[in-house]
């Protein structure tokens, strides 16, 4: 798709041509979804590059980005050199759109999008889940790829999005779902999904969809089997801002049939392994990125720092980072296990586990928690796991470090720790 369509699609005007201005970029952070769409049209039909920005951050990711988009891969064009080219920015055409990435980790990145990156990422999904119209409830910032991706697809549909607000969902105010026009899907956080399981209405509003995606971090075994039971549609998918969001999912009729994982490879995508023995993923396809701006990245994939493997149904099952695994005695220790293994103990809101640097062991295994939970008077039971991979410590986090994607920022968890030795 050129860009020219997207902004057809917008509903916007094409311009004859792109001014010198334009050329700089228009930057969008919106945090109201009407306001965000509105600016984010402007920007996108003025045909310079597009950054979008986290309303959100502190002082510090604000400076990263200002230093990122600092920088420009354009040469200065003068009008006539701008209408020779027939109205558009040739330079632009590819990887135009700047979208955060990395916050999680510290290091702030901006991944480069465009229409043709973005279309690729929508036929593939529309194609896995067998619709031709995509409907969407938005509880997502648009701001994050998750969100923005959920907008894209109906407006390449043709469908309709309906942004909507998480504490009104929780509080019994959700949208009624019209029928007979397009396939209605939504966006949850696991901790959403869990404060709305075991209320009836609630249900039978998720039943309403034809995939609820569940994302933002790991689900634990338990709400899954509980979902399960209530026969609720979810789709458990793997994917990142780099990759326009999903590159495989698993549909709603294989999960309520006994599917887990993060399903099969989404036909628009590519996944291998990284040659390194460690079961590294890697990615290519047309939905993936052009590279961190302002560079432009070369080859046809990318390996991620994600570890995964296949089960014999070609479902995608991710064991976890490369990067956050934790050396104790000698022995790795995957957090997302003992995550999972503490979630279902019931005695945590929520749970991070991460490596204290220790003189004998090399990392000690820590468990960090919300405060607002309680102080930990009994370490729960987790016979399941090894030894070496229990925590040695459990630390209750005052300021809890979860953004409005659900993810744990653990830069931060890991320097408040560290300030507290």
């Amino acid at each position: 798709m050129e860009r020219a369509e997207l902004i057809r699609l917008l509903g916007a005007t094409l311009p004859p041509f792109a001014s010198g201005s334009a050329a700089m970029g228009v930057v969008v952070a919106e945090r109201e979804p009407a306001r965000f769409i509105a600016r984010f049209t402007e920007a996108v039909s003025g045909g310079g590059p597009v950054f979008l920005a986290d309303p959100n951050w502190g002082e510090v990711e604000r400076a990263q980005f200002q230093s990122i988009i600092a920088h420009t891969p354009l040469p200065e064009l003068t009008e006539e050199e701008l209408q020779a080219a027939g109205g558009q920015l040739a330079q632009l055409d590819r990887g135009w759109l700047c979208i955060p990435t990395g916050g999680s980790s510290g290091n702030l990145r901006l991944a480069r999008h465009d229409s043709t990156t973005l279309a690729a990422a929508v036929r593939g999904f529309c194609t896995h889940f067998g619709v031709s119209q995509v409907n969407a409830v938005g509880l997502l910032p648009l701001h994050h790829v998750s969100g923005l991706m959920a907008w894209m697809r109906t407006v390449m549909t043709g469908g309709t999005y309906l942004p909507w607000s998480w504490k009104a969902v929780e509080a019994g105010e959700r949208p009624v779902l019209p029928l007979g026009k397009g396939d209605w899907f939504l966006s949850l956080v696991p901790t959403q999904l869990q404060r709305l399981l075991g209320n009836a209405e609630a249900e039978t509003w998720l039943r309403g969809f034809r995939a609820v995606f569940v994302g933002g971090g790991p689900a634990w075994p338990e709400l899954i089997e509980a979902s399960a039971r209530a026969r609720l549609p979810l789709a458990f998918a793997y994917g990142m801002t780099e990759s326009a969001a999903m590159v495989t999912a698993l549909r709603p009729e294989e999960f309520l049939a006994g599917g887990r994982g993060c399903g099969k490879v989404l036909p628009h995508a590519k996944l291998a392994w990284a040659d390194d023995e460690q079961g590294r993923i890697v990615l290519g396809g047309p939905s993936l990125f052009r590279g961190y701006w302002p560079k432009t990245r070369t080859g046809e994939f990318w390996a991620t720092e994600d570890l995964g493997r296949f089960d014999s149904q070609g479902s995608l099952h991710v064991l976890g980072r490369r990067d956050a695994l934790i050396i104790t005695g000698g022995e790795k220790v995957d957090p997302a296990e003992v995550e999972a293994a503490l979630r279902m103990t019931g005695f945590f809101s929520d749970v991070v586990v991460v490596g204290e640097a220790d003189a004998r062991w090399g990392e000690l295994v820590v468990a960090c928690y919300p405060a607002c939970d309680g102080a930990v008077k009994a370490e729960p039971e987790l016979k399941q796991l090894a030894a070496y991979k229990r925590p040695k410590r459990y630390v209750a986090v005052p300021d809890w470090p979860r953004n409005a994607q659900g993810k744990v920022n653990r830069t931060v968890l890991r320097g408040w720790l560290e300030s507290q030795r």
